[in-house]
């Protein structure tokens, strides 16, 4: 199991040029967390403290030097590492915000019947756009785009999150109409 003390916030994509730069795959909403000590996690091994020497933006995108990291072969070597934060850095969030990592593991019911859908698995961001895939009682995959209009509620206390997914999601991924 993960160690919970530590949040996964973003995985090292592909370099950047040849002076060591490195793209980043970044989930949270905030870039300054890249300007604190954090830590990386490579595979199953136990994550290691890192800090950047710069942090700027590219196409929208974070772009780090990490400290020791001078040249594209070592940036090369670091692809698919994970930058982890501990959970105690995190900053506080407003009272209608929580953090991906809480809603993992939740019920996910549908709004209009409030039928149980699945737990939601994990969480993706293709081009950008946050994708929850949800796992269904029978193993099949619901892929979910999770904008706020879809979203219908959420209570980390009683573990569900309720979903108004568009006409024709549901039917898409399970075979039945939707309600």
């Amino acid at each position: 199991m993960a160690d919970t003390a530590f949040i996964h916030m973003g995985t090292l994509a592909r370099p950047h040029g040849i002076k060591g730069e490195i793209r980043v795959d970044w989930y949270a909403d905030s870039p300054e967390l890249l300007k604190k000590p954090f830590f990386l996690q490579a595979g199953g091994e136990p994550p290691r403290p890192a800090s950047c020497a710069a942090v700027r933006f590219h196409k929208g995108r974070p772009l780090v030097l990490l400290e020791g990291v001078r040249d594209r072969t070592a940036a090369e070597g670091l692809r698919g590492v994970r930058i982890l934060v501990r959970r105690a850095d995190l900053p506080d969030l407003d009272e209608d915000e929580v953090y991906l990592h809480d809603i993992l593991g939740l019920d996910v019911l549908e709004d209009a019947t409030g039928r149980r859908l699945g737990v939601l698995e994990h969480v993706e961001f293709p081009n950008g756009q946050e994708v929850w895939s949800i796992r269904t009682d029978d193993d099949r995959e619901i892929l979910f785009p999770a904008v706020e209009e879809f979203i219908a509620d959420f209570d980390l206390e009683a573990g569900f999150v309720r979903i108004a997914p568009p006409p024709g999601l549901l039917e898409l991924y399970l075979g039945e109409p939707s309600a």
